[in-house]
């Protein structure tokens, strides 16, 4: 423990200086199976979590390096169950562009020339940045060949709520995903994140919180539609006010709770075929990061994590 803040306080000397990350010494921290994670990609990782999302800085030290620990011990992982996969497919410079622009995009960058701007504000490695985006991208495939038959969605359903009302209610919504651990309770686990959440902020107890893959955007999901969402969850949303968050609510996987930002009721012209497949596109995600999360939690018991 004295060696991992010894090594905090180094990180973050170099961090607040503004200093590379080759101006740190690379000390081996952590083994995952045979995978190793050292104190230049904590570095990284920190400066990526912070491109990402700047809120990440009200946050105490030994809180951002835990949250990039965490983060690339997920990664590490998801190397793992690929496989050779992912040594054996590189993504082409237009697939990495779009891949940049819809991580950053929720940061309210949206051009190419402004993302790499502000990610050399950051000293953000390419190639690091890259591989992690790889990792991810092939982790994605690889759940929805996984799972892919496990979807199910109401079509019928969707379009009749579709076509019964041109009014239509939309949610900006941020949420936060977790699991129980260790003989833990809901109550006790909720009452942990409520403090996190009155302390700090929702978007910073997202970054420590949550296990879905918005947790570094500090839990943002964007603008939902009401029929996008199941009747279970539009209840709980309905129920509060803006700014306010729910009660854990039970989903596979673990528990979510919803903090709603904003809402407005727009009248539209519905393009009919476009919104059935936005709506059916949401909902896919949704479940595939339920089952990304089952499967990981799964896997994650069989992995050996050493701190060295």
């Amino acid at each position: 423990m004295i060696k991992f803040l010894r090594i905090i306080t180094i990180i973050f000397f170099f961090i607040l200086n503004g200093y590379a990350a080759l101006a740190v010494e690379n000390k081996i921290l952590l083994k995952v199976n045979n995978e190793l994670i050292t104190s230049i990609d904590i570095l990284n990782e920190i400066n990526y979590l912070k491109s990402i999302n700047q809120n990440i800085n009200k946050l105490e030290n030994n809180k951002i390096f835990e949250i990039a620990r965490n983060s690339l011990i997920k990664d590490k992982i998801k190397e793992i169950a690929i496989g050779q996969i992912v040594n054996k497919i590189e993504i082409n410079d237009k697939d990495f562009k779009r891949i940049l622009i819809s991580n950053y995009s929720k940061a309210g960058y949206t051009e190419i020339e402004k993302i790499d701007e502000h990610l050399a504000k950051f000293n953000i490695n390419k190639e690091m940045l890259r591989k992690k985006m790889t990792i991810n991208a092939i982790w994605n495939q690889f759940i929805y060949d996984k799972y892919a038959s496990n979807i199910k969605i109401d079509t019928e359903k969707l379009k009749q709520d579709i076509l019964k009302d041109e009014n239509q209610t939309e949610y900006l919504l941020s949420e936060i995903f977790f699991d129980l651990q260790n003989n833990q309770s809901l109550d006790e686990k909720f009452d942990i994140i409520k403090k996190g959440i009155k302390e700090k902020g929702f978007e910073n107890s997202a970054l420590i919180y949550s296990i879905s893959e918005t947790s570094t955007s500090g839990g943002k999901i964007g603008w939902i539609s009401e029929n996008s969402v199941s009747p279970k969850i539009l209840k709980k949303i309905s129920e509060i006010k803006i700014n306010e968050h729910t009660n854990p609510i039970t989903i596979p996987g673990g528990f979510l709770i919803l903090k709603l930002n904003e809402k407005r009721t727009t009248k539209r012209k519905i393009e009919f075929e476009e919104e059935l497949n936005k709506i059916i596109k949401i909902k896919t995600n949704e479940q595939l990061n339920q089952f990304s999360n089952i499967f990981l939690n799964k896997i994650k018991k069989d992995v050996i994590i050493n701190e060295l």
